[in-house]
Order: C-alpha cells, then sequence, then structure tokens
C-alpha cells in the first residue's frame, strides 16, 4: 500500500469514522501480509483517545452519540454502531469492507469481520452477541439490522436511527396495512365530556411513565398499552388518537384490517406479523379501526374457517400486548365486542355523539377563522336545530364557506342551512326539510321537497 499521509484529527462523529476507517486499514494490510504504516498507528491511538474523550465528557451534548438512546450502553456497543454506521455515512468505508469480505457482494460489515476489526476476546465475543442477537440491546433499541443469524450475516444500520445520528431527513416509515395519520391535533381543540378528557390523560400516563412504574419500581410490563376508543363515527375517535400522537411527539399509524384480514389460513397472522416486526421498538401510535369486524361475539364453532377466526383475533391480541407501544383500537359497536377481551385493554373510552353546548363550540372552530359571517349567524340556534356528530359539523363548515366563497363572500344562514342538508343527505336517502328541525327556514326553497 502506498505512504499514508498524516491525519488531521477531526471532531464529533466523524472521528468515529476516521477510526473505523483506520482500524480497517489496519486489518487488510494484515491480510496482505504487510504491516500497518506508522502513520496509521500513530493516528489510530489519537483517535481512540479523542473519541474516549468525547464519550466519557461531562457534557452530553459534545459526545457525537447523543441524540441515539445510548446513554448506558458500553464503549463496545457504540464501538459496534460506529462499525455498523460507518459504512453508509461514509461510502468509502463500505468499500473497504468488501475487500475484507470476500464473496459477500453488501458493504455491511458482518459479526465475523467486527470480531477481527476489533480483536475481540472471548468475553467479549460474548457480550457481542448480546448486543447483535436477535434479542440483542442494539436490536431491541431498534438501532441496527439483522439481515441473518449467522457469523456472516450483514448488520444494517437501522435507517431512522441512522438519519438522526446524523440530521439527515427521514424517510417517511412504511407500515404494511397501514397509512400515516398527518392530522395536527391538540389537547385544547379536543370538545369531550370531562370524564372522557380525565381518561385520555390517564392512558397517557400508562406510556409517559412506564419506565418509573415498570423499571423503578419493579411494576409488572404488559404490553402496549391499549386502550378501546367507542363511539359513533364522526365523534372524535381519530382526532383524540391524534392528540395522543401530538402529545407523545410521535407519529400515528392507522392500520387498516380490511388489507390485513385474509380469507386464505394463515395469511393473516403473516401479514399481522410484518405489520408488527416494522413498528417494533419505534416511536409511533397505532390505531386499529372498526376492529369489531374482527373482534366480535365469538359464536359456536361450527367449521374450520371459524376456528381460524378465532385463532387470528388471539394472535392479533398477542402481538399488541407483546408491542411495546401504544395501540388504540376503535369501534362504532361496543355492544359487538366479545367481553372476554375487555381484561386486554388498559382504558375503555366512550365517544358519545356532543350535546347541544358542544356542537356550538364544533361550529365555532370548523368555520374558517377569517371567513367572514352575517350578522344572522347563530350558532347555538343552528347547534338547537340538527343534531350532527363532530365530523359532520367539520364536513358542513367547510362547504357553507365554499358555497359563500362563490356567492357574495359572506356565510350566511342560507350557506349554512344548504350545507347541513347536503351533509345530512349523505346518510339519509329520504331525507326531509322537518330533518333540519327550526333550520329549515332558511333552507333555499329550491333544494329539497316539503
Amino acid at each position: 500500500m502506498s505512504a499514508v499521509a498524516p491525519i488531521l484529527l477531526p471532531t464529533g462523529i466523524q472521528a468515529e469514522w476516521q477510526r473505523i476507517e483506520v482500524l480497517a486499514q489496519c486489518l487488510l494490510c494484515s491480510r496482505l501480509n504487510k504491516a500497518p504504516e506508522q502513520a496509521q498507528l500513530d493516528a489510530l491511538r489519537q483517535l481512540q483517545g479523542k473519541i474516549e474523550r468525547l464519550r466519557g465528557g461531562g457534557d452530553s451534548a459534545n459526545n457525537p452519540w447523543h441524540r441515539l438512546p445510548v446513554a448506558d450502553l458500553s464503549p463496545l456497543a457504540l464501538d459496534i454502531l460506529a462499525a455498523v454506521y460507518a459504512s453508509e455515512a461514509q461510502p468509502r468505508i463500505g468499500w473497504l469492507y468488501q475487500d475484507l469480505q470476500t464473496g459477500i457482494a453488501q458493504p455491511y460489515i458482518t459479526p465475523a469481520l467486527l470480531h477481527l476489526l476489533f480483536a475481540l476476546d472471548e468475553g467479549e465475543l460474548h457480550a457481542l452477541q448480546r448486543y447483535i442477537g436477535a434479542e440483542g440491546e442494539l436490536m431491541r433499541r431498534n438501532l441496527i439490522v439483522a439481515e441473518g443469524e449467522t457469523p456472516f450475516s450483514p448488520l444494517r444500520p437501522e435507517k431512522g436511527a441512522l438519519a438522526t445520528l446524523m440530521g439527515w431527513p427521514k424517510a417517511e416509515l412504511k407500515l404494511p396495512g397501514a397509512s400515516r395519520v398527518k392530522q395536527q391535533a391538540h389537547w385544547d381543540e379536543l370538545i369531550l365530556p370531562a370524564d372522557s378528557e380525565r381518561m385520555l390523560s390517564e392512558f397517557l400516563l400508562w406510556i409517559k411513565h412506564q419506565k418509573r412504574v415498570v423499571d423503578e419500581w419493579g411494576g409488572k410490563r404488559v404490553g402496549g398499552p391499549i386502550a378501546l376508543f367507542s363511539g359513533p363515527s364522526g365523534t372524535g375517535k381519530t382526532f383524540a388518537a391524534s392528540v395522543i400522537a401530538s402529545e407523545l411527539g410521535w407519529p400515528l399509524y392507522r392500520v387498516d384490517l380490511g388489507r390485513l384480514v385474509s380469507k386464505y389460513i394463515g395469511e393473516t397472522e403473516k401479514n399481522l406479523g410484518r405489520l408488527f416486526d416494522a413498528a417494533h421498538g419505534r416511536n409511533l401510535v397505532l390505531q386499529f379501526d372498526e376492529v369489531d369486524a374482527l373482534m366480535s361475539k365469538r359464536g359456536e364453532v361450527k367449521d374450520a374457517r371459524d376456528r381460524y377466526a378465532n385463532m387470528e383475533v388471539s394472535y392479533l391480541l398477542a402481538r399488541i400486548e407483546e408491542h411495546h407501544g401504544p395501540c388504540i383500537l376503535t369501534t362504532n359497536l361496543r355492544s359487538q365486542i366479545d367481553k372476554a377481551f375487555s381484561r386486554r385493554f388498559q382504558m375503555v373510552m366512550e365517544f358519545p355523539r356532543p350535546d347541544e353546548v358542544a356542537r356550538a363550540e364544533l361550529w365555532r372552530r370548523m368555520l374558517p377563522v377569517r371567513a367572514p359571517l352575517c350578522e344572522e349567524v347563530n350558532l347555538a340556534f343552528i347547534a338547537a336545530s340538527v343534531n350532527m356528530t363532530g365530523g359532520n359539523i367539520r364536513n358542513a363548515a367547510l362547504h357553507a364557506a365554499y358555497l359563500a366563497a362563490d356567492d357574495d363572500g359572506v356565510i350566511n344562514m342560507g350557506h349554512i342551512a344548504t350545507a347541513v342538508w347536503r351533509e345530512l343527505a349523505k346518510e339519509r336517502p329520504q331525507l326531509n326539510k322537518r330533518d333540519l328541525g327550526a333550520l329549515n327556514e332558511f333552507l333555499p326553497t329550491s333544494i329539497g321537497s316539503c
């Protein structure tokens, strides 16, 4: 190999990559039966000292790993992370890995190469397995991904963790059978009965204080936590789930069980397994919609399909309980949920239709904040006239705004009456003006029938 020029010591995380690169170069020299250059050995000693100071300094913000959950990990664990992350953080190191791993086409390090790179002794080899095994600490913290369980299976950085460490933009996580809910919701936007708000706060406690109750106080670890949100469509179940996610600063993913449940025996379990495997170890909230379709009361088992349906439900609940992250199940038909499942939930919340006062507040919030309102618009009168859910009111308020935008630019009672009529007609094909209550007097004569 050609002579190595003196190496300028980099700062922060770059020192980690530089050390891995020099280690790999020294190992490559050994493979070629050559002694490492003195400049390499000098640089390695300096880099080692610098990294020890950075990792062990009192100011955690100067620790190059401070963005990841590694504060209690050993130096060996951080060495493993540095070696695994280096090939993507500095692609030229990936080429070195390929030179050192004949027959492995990928530029990722393997446990066998980790053993040689760090010259691990017998005790350190056991520690290595504790970190990178199937239930290893780095796997459980979702910091690395293993492509197999052999000494020659590549170890890859977890994409989100690497992006966090490097300050790179994060690619949106894709969960099989789930979609990201991007609605931003805040606590002061909730319109629920006082007891329902308290229960929602208590559910948050199960998430926020799990470390204290389980790790410090020795409480029993349970899955989830799991909540069941029950109520008619449009009463705010998804909005409340969005509030939970916003309070935690985590993304919310809505799971469509219709995309996961299969008529083919065994496929449902496979689909659910892929979902939970992808969500494992991540800070996110899972919302399962319309679980009554899967968790309805179990009747007599008459054939094999009935037995497998019960097995699917059992598998779903088992995976939810194994998943260490909040799961919110929603239903429009709580009466159809088998009571045997209730003990699996940490919280069961009812979302009732809003009362008259709540409906007036919903109208106030749902009408565009800068939209001009005619003086005749009386939100209390509108709320008293028609019993609508929050979802219905949201749709009607926006429809009224669009009608006004095409008219004189001011929302009046006629626009609101028309919008309410259109909204109710979605669910009532035989709609009558009397269904609008006192609001029907503002409905244009060209709409509806007496």
